[in-house]
């Protein structure tokens, strides 16, 4: 699985993928200013979703500033993402950026390439088009345990995972 991981990740700069650095730089805004603003949710949108990260800009200024600091006064992962989700513009995929930039050493930015990868490697069954905030404790959980057996972080594990996915699919994502 080390090797898996490794190849996976050197191939991940050249996939479509979310930028670490990028969610790197809302991570450390979101830990200093203890929330996100509409304006950086709207770019962590749009990183992770171009095609939808106009809905964000619907959401009222205050009303961003206080899920993203309630998220992090939460305990468990079900429900800092239902917080989230909660949010215009932010279906599970979405909302696991957030969580990523917040907390790299607990979250995993998912989506269905990171879940087929999964099946393809015996943790999950059935493949998945879209999802939500239970199937995104479904997911976190096997990476989890993949980077503790492994020494990867757990934001590593997901990226290296969807770049596996996009060595190893035949055909389109859908």
């Amino acid at each position: 699985m080390e090797a898996l991981l490794g190849d996976a990740l050197a191939a991940y700069e050249e996939t479509r993928g979310l930028d670490p650095a990028r969610l790197d730089e809302f991570g450390r805004a979101y830990r200093t200013q203890g929330h996100l603003t509409r304006d950086q949710l709207y770019e962590i949108a749009y990183e992770s979703s171009t095609r939808s990260a106009y809905h964000v800009e619907t959401n009222p200024p205050e009303r961003c500033r206080e899920v993203t600091a309630n998220v992090r006064a939460v305990d468990g992962d079900f429900s800092k993402l239902q917080l989230l989700t909660g949010l215009s513009g932010f279906k599970a995929a979405t909302a696991s950026c957030v969580l990523t930039a917040l907390d790299p050493e607990r979250h995993a930015v998912v989506d269905t390439r990171v879940w087929a990868s999964l099946e393809r490697l015996g943790y999950l069954d059935g493949r998945k088009e879209s999802f939500d905030a239970a199937d995104y404790v479904t997911m976190i959980e096997p990476i989890r345990e993949i980077a503790a057996e492994t020494g990867y972080s757990v934001d590593d594990v997901g990226y290296a995972l969807f770049a596996y996915d996009v060595d190893e699919r035949d055909g389109t994502l859908h």
